[in-house]
């Protein structure tokens, strides 16, 4: 006779490892990246997405993460010193076709452990409020909404962050 059982069956999908390199922003994986982030903006903000533009120029950074699944660059992130105690974290970026896989989590933490390294004790960054799913990534990474800092003090389409390390 055949008896019920309370047990239940889980099917985990494994998905292929995200292998994130540290590199600089002379990488053409990273230059792809960013420019698919500003394509993605652009619909997003429209023309109010230019005032942004010259907040995103990253030029001879050395704190730069590629994250790559089966060898494909599939998103980014810095970060650069703010003050003598913080860096900001700045294009970040994930591939919308792969989003909702934890890479942007492994971006996150690897830039977090990179800024430990160099003795930084915080991360700020900005984002804004048209990206959902940038918003709940850092909610649920510990960030936490600040007042905004310069230069984006009074823009209504900003939301700041900021985390202890």
């Amino acid at each position: 006779m055949f008896a019920p059982t309370n047990i239940s069956h889980h099917y985990i999908v494994m998905h292929p490892p995200i292998r994130i390199e540290r590199t600089n922003s002379n990488s053409s994986d990273f230059v792809l990246l960013t420019n698919q982030l500003d394509k993605e903006l652009k619909l997003i903000y429209g023309e109010s997405q230019e005032e942004f533009d010259q907040y995103n120029i990253i030029l001879d950074l050395q704190t730069v993460v590629i994250a790559y699944l089966n060898d494909n660059p599939v998103g980014c992130g810095c970060f650069k010193p703010f003050d003598g105690h913080s860096v900001e974290l700045k294009r970040m970026f994930v591939d919308s076709l792969v989003r909702g896989k934890g890479v942007g989590a492994a971006i996150l933490k690897e830039l977090e452990v990179w800024a430990r390294e160099l003795n930084y004790s915080a991360v700020i960054l900005e984002t804004g409020t048209e990206q959902p799913d940038a918003v709940r990534l850092y909610e649920k990474m510990g960030y936490m909404i600040i007042p905004n800092f310069e230069p984006y003090v009074g823009n209504e389409l900003s939301i700041c962050f900021a985390k202890k390390l």
